[in-house]
């Protein structure tokens, strides 16, 4: 049984880091960088300040680095990775055994929306581009808007879509209520990485 007093609102796990996604978070991440290959760990949890404890923990009994960790309104949110997969699931495996808790408990992903714009106007495509922190969106293009909850659950989509498609990563973000990401390609590659993220999602929940 989980301690009562905590919630593990997402255990989000990457085997092996895509270029585009860890270049990504390379650039936004304040912690140690993650380079492409490496195994990766988001966690979610409450009562948020519990990451700072937590972390440290995982820090002192894997070979770990972390990328981030925050506390935002009454959750905490933390990223460990590792050219090792093994001590990436090991620190995962600390954290949850800490907190009394087990993956059996994670809140199950779910798309809370889910739109694919085709051709995509220049004066459109211009406004995601003032706001974005990865590639142009280049007019006539089509684009995928996907929300998930819980958010931090986003990067699962982010990374398994350049996995399996040939897109262009323009933004995510894994922070606040719902987890956002914002993918161009022509309408078939978009098509086969919003399946991918699907897929994703599909595994965990199962």
């Amino acid at each position: 049984m989980p301690d009562a007093g905590f919630q593990l609102r997402a255990y989000a796990f990457i085997d092996s880091m895509q270029p585009q996604y860890s270049a990504f978070l390379g650039s936004e991440l304040d912690g140690d960088v993650p380079l492409a290959g490496m195994a990766e760990l988001w966690l979610e949890l409450s009562p948020g300040s519990e990451v700072y404890n937590l972390l440290d923990s995982a820090l002192k009994s894997t070979q770990v680095k972390p990328g981030l960790q925050m506390v935002e309104r009454e959750f905490g949110l933390l990223e460990i990775h590792s050219e090792s997969v093994d001590s990436v699931l090991d620190a995962g495996q600390s954290i949850l055994a800490a907190c009394g808790l087990s993956l059996a408990d994670r809140i199950k992903p779910a798309i809370v929306s889910s739109k694919i714009i085709n051709r995509v106007n220049p004066y459109q495509a211009q406004q995601i581009n003032k706001n974005r922190k990865g590639n142009l969106l280049l007019p006539g293009r089509s684009l995928l808007v996907l929300e998930v909850e819980p958010a931090a659950n986003i990067v699962l989509a982010a990374n398994a879509a350049e996995k399996d498609a040939d897109v262009q990563l323009i933004h995510f973000s894994p922070f606040g209520r719902f987890g956002r990401l914002f993918l161009s390609g022509t309408e078939s590659e978009i098509s086969a990485g919003f399946d991918a993220a699907q897929r994703a999602f599909s595994t965990l929940n199962k």
